[in-house]
């Protein structure tokens, strides 16, 4: 078929058009959305803009559209306004109903939940993200190598696919919470695209590229990538963006539905870690210390001297404090999918990945005060001269990731029988297997530093070394393991008439091998007396649903789910050493219950898609001070309700969202950070067949967090922050846009810091524009 080519269409919104913050993944992300677009506008599409037609390969053992599957999903699609104004992949997640995205780290690192499962630990831990259905990394919670670190949303990204609760458990190993699926484009749509994006009232300069099509009649390819550098919205982290993305595949289409496809990925990219920055708490409220905007502070431009380090054979090791977040990546991908006869169907996906890479980040470890007397400048052309400014200790987390690779492969075999009368059993088995490498070393040096928003200073402070240890040496730590899991599971599906249903089984087994150090004084490790890594264990997990179209426009769904979440390094550092080296009878695992009833509407040009929910969280913490050792679980609950809806009224269009959790604790209190009320909602216009203007909104109301006084005593006030975006076309190949994130400015805090006078807020606003060629 001949290339597409965009033309001054109508821009009509889809589900994808969540409300997210701006233009940092840009409109090349849709390299075929304008072609898509034109073939809107002759020929609208139906009125769901929630899509409830669309196909899903995500949490289900085998495809259905989101009208007949009986779990909770959403899909955000590359040509969309939330995918072209997102400012990370994390970022992307903020516009899902039911999903609690922390992005206000920067690129990665970011703490993401899901209906009111606690975030308890940094990163994921309930959650997994994955590259066309499998995996980033084994673990979301691994202590600064979350998996959005080596993953990022570029010109090969056609959709996302996210499933909360249901049948994530029985899916994925330690993902009961939910599963992200980037889905890559393969080619189908032929084309390409060339985007150039500049920040206007900050250092940003991103090159996006993109290009797919046919090598032969039953062969296709789809390459791209992209390129930036900038300063990341924040003045302070000049030049610590830098480095970019490249991706490609091909398939081979064989006969009827079977294809082979091979998937190449390189990443190398460096981007600032934005760390809480210095507040004061006052009657449990955060307020600003002047001169430090917690939406714009960022210390990487201060005169850092190479920062030393312990390494993992007690050797030393200098690295620079402005790299900020580094990650390198090298994965090769297959997928085969092929009628193996008699009836069944066999499918396999791998992966395998090397990755590196090192956090370093600036940490405030106290409060800011006055400097002393006798405090001198310490680097730099002026070292030397008196300073009687303010000044905090800033405590660098620097830990190398020497190694964070995984292998996994899924296998499964599929065959359907006829059950008479238009009804059929579909029946699954499969086996997933996965080789988990982690090799990290962390170090905690501290420095002297004026509490400046721009140009921040490294000071000598008398009776304090720069460089040494900080927090009292407690943080050296190093790790070298391997986690193996083992996971066959057996899907049947049914279907007759209107009913959908499905049960299922998955037994993980894993076995963790390895050994980690500490050094209490952060200076040396005793390499003669390992902590030995030495156990296995096994859970079973299953989770049993059901869909009933009462209509073509109107289902409903129920679905229950029990599964778990597993550890890896979070049972290591600082804990007995018993726990993980055989001796200890338990294993610790965190336990999720889900139930969960929904509905799925439309008509009138709307559509709705509402779930109530219900989830029980078991998770075992340890007591490392009793003999012998304590399993002691911590209980949580959480009810609500999930909404997210669609409508049209001429050339206007929403796509809204919202999510009310009651949540609790064991002591009958909300969990830290867990607001009642997230929502998302984003009006657009079609002004012309050229011009498309909108916002996009995302709030929440308040929280609490922990504070220096004691759990949850500080409070996180209620935000609201609009982005506003705008696309015109110039001609059918050219395109203008301009995107402007947090556009009012919103002082927007994630979280508090429980040892110190600390908080993180969302970065200020930013704008930029971006040319689009298309071919």
């Amino acid at each position: 078929m001949p290339s597409p080519r965009p033309t001054r269409a109508r821009f009509i919104p889809s589900a994808s058009l969540q409300p997210l913050a701006a233009a940092v993944l840009l409109a090349l992300l849709s390299a075929t959305a304008q072609a898509q677009q034109a073939q809107q506008a002759a020929a609208p599409e139906p009125a769901d803009g929630l899509k409830l037609d669309a196909v899903v390969v995500t949490g289900t053992s085998s495809a259905k559209s989101k009208m007949r599957s009986s779990v909770a999903i959403s899909t955000i699609e590359s040509e969309g306004v939330a995918a072209v104004t997102a400012a990370s992949s994390a970022d992307l997640l903020r516009g899902v109903p039911g999903i609690r995205a922390e992005a206000s780290g920067g690129e990665s690192n970011a703490n993401v939940a899901v209906r009111g499962i606690p975030v308890s630990a940094g990163g994921a831990r309930y959650i997994q993200f994955q590259e066309d259905g499998l995996p980033v990394l084994q673990f979301g919670d691994i202590a600064f190598a979350t998996p959005d670190t080596w993953m990022r949303a570029d010109a090969g990204f056609e959709r996302l696919e996210v499933v909360r609760g249901g049948s994530a458990a029985l899916l994925a190993t330690g993902a009961p919470g939910g599963i992200l699926n980037f889905i890559s484009k393969t080619g189908l749509e032929p084309g390409g695209s060339l985007q150039l994006t500049k920040g206007l009232d900050y250092d940003h300069t991103r090159l996006d590229f993109g290009y797919g099509g046919r090598l032969a009649p039953k062969t296709r390819f789809f390459i791209g990538g992209f390129y930036r550098a900038g300063d990341g919205g924040r003045k302070g982290a000049d030049g610590t963006e830098n480095g970019g993305q490249v991706r490609a595949n091909v398939t081979f289409e064989l006969e009827g539905k079977s294809f082979v496809r091979f998937s190449l990925k390189h990443l190398d990219d460096h981007s600032p870690s934005f760390m809480p920055t210095p507040v004061k708490y006052v009657n449990g409220n955060i307020q600003e210390i002047p001169g430090l905007d917690p939406r714009r502070a960022a210390f990487y431009d201060a005169a850092w001297p190479l920062d030393n380090t312990l390494t993992a054979n007690n050797g030393r090791a200098t690295s620079n404090i402005r790299d900020g977040l580094s990650a390198k990546s090298d994965a090769f991908g297959a997928e085969v999918d092929l009628d193996a006869g008699g009836g069944f169907r066999l499918q396999n996906k791998f992966s395998w990945s090397k990755n590196s890479g090192r956090f370093i980040g600036i940490f405030p470890g106290d409060d800011v005060s006055a400097a002393p007397a006798g405090t001198t400048l310490a680097t730099g052309p002026d070292a030397g001269a008196a300073y009687t400014g303010n000044k905090f200790t800033a405590v660098i987390f620097n830990t190398q990731v020497d190694k964070a690779g995984l292998m996994a492969n899924d296998l499964k075999f599929s065959r359907e029988f006829d059950l008479g009368g238009g009804g059929k059993l579909s029946a699954v088995a499969g086996l997933y297997t996965s080789v988990q490498q982690l090799d990290l070393t962390w170090n905690f040096n501290q420095y002297s530093l004026s509490a400046q928003q721009d140009g921040a200073r490294v000071l000598n402070v008398p009776g304090v070394v720069n460089g040494a240890p900080g927090f009292g040496g407690c943080c050296s730590n190093t790790q070298d393991s391997k986690y193996t899991t083992n996971a066959p599971y057996v899907v049947l599906n049914l279907e007759s008439g209107a009913l959908s249903a499905d049960i299922g089984l998955r037994r993980d087994n894993q076995k963790a091998s390895g050994a980690y150090y500490q050094s209490n004084a952060g200076l040396a490790y005793d390499l003669t007396q390992p902590n030995a890594i030495d156990y296995e264990f096994g859970r079973t997990s299953y989770s049993l649903g059901g869909n009933y179209a009462l209509s073509k426009d109107l289902s409903v769904f129920a679905r229950y789910s029990d599964g778990a979440a597993y550890n890896a390094d979070r049972i290591t550092f600082f804990n007995n050493p018993d726990l993980v080296n055989g001796k200890s009878p338990t294993i610790p695992t965190n336990k999720v219950k889900q139930a969960e009833v929904g509905i799925k509407i439309r008509g009138g040009g709307m559509s709705l898609f509402a779930t109530l929910f219900h989830a029980k969280t078991d998770e075992v913490n340890v007591d490392v001070t009793t003999v012998p050792i304590v399993a002691r679980e911590n209980s949580y609950r959480s009810n609500g309700l999930e909404l997210e809806g669609s409508a049209r009224l001429g050339v206007f269009n929403v796509i809204g969202g919202l999510t009310y959790t009651k949540a609790s604790q064991a002591d009958g209190r909300a969990p830290k950070r867990q607001a009642k009320v997230v929502y998302q909602l984003t009006p657009t216009a079609n002004i012309g067949d050229a011009l498309t203007v909108g916002v996009g909104i995302v709030g929440t109301t308040k929280s609490q967090d922990d504070g220096p006084t004691g759990p949850l005593t500080i409070t996180l006030p209620a935000y609201t922050v609009v982005n506003a975006f705008a696309s015109y076309a110039l001609n059918d190949r050219v395109t203008l846009s301009l995107a402007a994130n947090n556009l009012l400015n919103e002082l927007a805090y994630t979280e508090s810091n429980d040892g110190r006078g600390a908080a993180r807020a969302y970065t200020g606003r930013t704008v930029k524009a971006s040319l689009r060629y298309s071919f």
